[in-house]
């Protein structure tokens, strides 16, 4: 298990942008030539290479450097740009590296862009074979998995059905289907859970669960933090196409949401933008950390910069995962709330209990003003301890008991 199946080594992805220059009109095949040939005539008569300007180098991928050992589940985290993507391309052989080498130890399989390789007139049955073809499993091992991709894919009526006619679920089921039963050495996973439906979505899950306790290598990139804490025992942090953190998945995730707090926290002196209309000058929530099971105090003062009402508060609870666990519903406390110009409106309240098992959490605000419906997440990080410790049993750990602490009494 400690044999390294993929290596990594000073990975690096350019990508040339070409800007148009201002005052640039639409340029036809004849203007480009017409240039390319002016260039290279000024080039011989300079000696030099021609200019090229609006010609912008972006590094997708810069220096990303790792090993993954054989059977370990990976997850790839971090924002829309950061790189992801991208560096599963190269190691799928979809795209080349611009720098660095990649060395893979077994046969890879990928989950990229699930149902590449379909075609619309073919039918379903016909499409599996294509599709697996595509994805490298001989003709022996699609007829042998033929009976348990259908079954997967729930498709049996429509199977001879010309996939055109199918709808987009139906469609997503079937290329899945055939993807996931490769058996491959290395599986390359790329935001599977992002389609489909609440069904669907389990049986991704599902059948990852059962890929990645079966021994084989897997790398899965996922916005669904949750799930990627589920599957994996090690995640890598990608942030402007560097490796930010590569280490157990809770640290990784935990670093990350940081990271992702501290644009959007409220500090003190500073206010956050709601509308045009309205600012959020003060957030507190105490005592900070609090003990599972003690009253928590919020404050929150809300600035008009030019006339504004409120609608609608609620106060929202995320967990490190970034799921929502809890919502204190304000609507009651004399809302809406009409301000003009430079009036301040102060709330104070309690949670009379806050049952939340010991951990690290993030409080917001969900709010309707007369210019902004929407969520400010993540505006003040909440630490939770644990109750103290009365009973004789030491307490489950926390990761197996769910994010709530119930009260309960048994009878005599």
């Amino acid at each position: 298990m400690s044999e390294s199946v993929i290596a990594v080594e000073g990975l690096g992805k350019r990508y040339r942008i070409r800007h148009e220059q201002q005052g640039q009109r639409y340029v036809a095949l004849r203007d480009v030539l017409a240039s390319t040939l002016a260039s290279s005539l000024r080039w011989l008569r300079r000696g030099g290479p021609p200019a090229r300007p609006g010609i912008e180098d972006f590094w997708a991928l810069k220096d990303v450097s790792f090993d993954v050992a054989q059977g370990e589940v990976v997850g790839i985290i971090g924002r829309n740009g950061a790189g992801k993507s991208t560096l599963l391309k190269i190691l799928s052989r979809i795209s080349e590296p611009t720098a660095g080498r990649v060395t893979l130890g077994g046969r890879v399989a990928s989950l990229l862009e699930v149902g590449t390789g379909f075609h619309p007139e073919l039918t379903g049955r016909e499409n599996i074979f294509l599709n697996g073809a595509i994805l490298g499993m001989a003709r022996a091992e699609i007829y042998r998995k033929f009976d348990e991709i259908v079954a997967f894919a729930e498709v049996e009526r429509f199977l001879d059905t010309p996939v055109k006619h199918y709808s987009s679920g139906m469609y997503m089921r079937l290329a899945f289907a055939v993807a996931a039963h490769l058996e491959p050495e290395i599986l390359v996973v790329d935001e599977v859970l992002a389609v489909g439906d609440a069904e669907f979505q389990k049986k991704c899950l599902g059948k990852m669960r059962d890929v990645s306790q079966g021994g084989r290598t897997v790398l899965f990139v996922s916005h669904n933090l949750a799930a990627v804490q589920m599957l994996c025992s090690r995640a890598i942090w990608l942030d402007q196409g560097t490796v930010a953190h590569d280490g157990a998945v809770e640290e990784s995730i935990s670093q990350y949401l940081e990271r992702s707090l501290q644009g959007s926290a409220i500090r003190p002196g500073q206010a956050i933008s709601i509308s045009p209309a309205l600012a959020l000058s003060h957030f507190e929530v105490s005592p900070n950390p609090v003990e599972s099971g003690d009253r928590v105090r919020f404050a929150m003062t809300f600035s008009a910069v030019a006339p504004a009402r409120i609608d609608h508060l609620a106060l929202l609870i995320y967990s490190s995962q970034e799921l929502r666990v809890a919502i204190v519903d304000l609507r009651e406390v004399g809302l809406p709330v009409s301000m003009t110009a430079g009036d301040t409106w102060t709330l104070n309240g309690w949670i009379k209990s806050l049952p939340l098992v010991e951990g690290d959490y993030r409080v917001g605000l969900g709010l309707g003003t007369a210019d902004f419906v929407g969520d400010k997440p993540g505006l003040v990080e909440l630490r939770v301890g644990p109750r103290p410790h009365a009973g004789r049993h030491v307490p489950y750990a926390a990761a197996h008991r769910g994010v709530v602490e119930l009260e309960f009494s048994v009878e005599p």
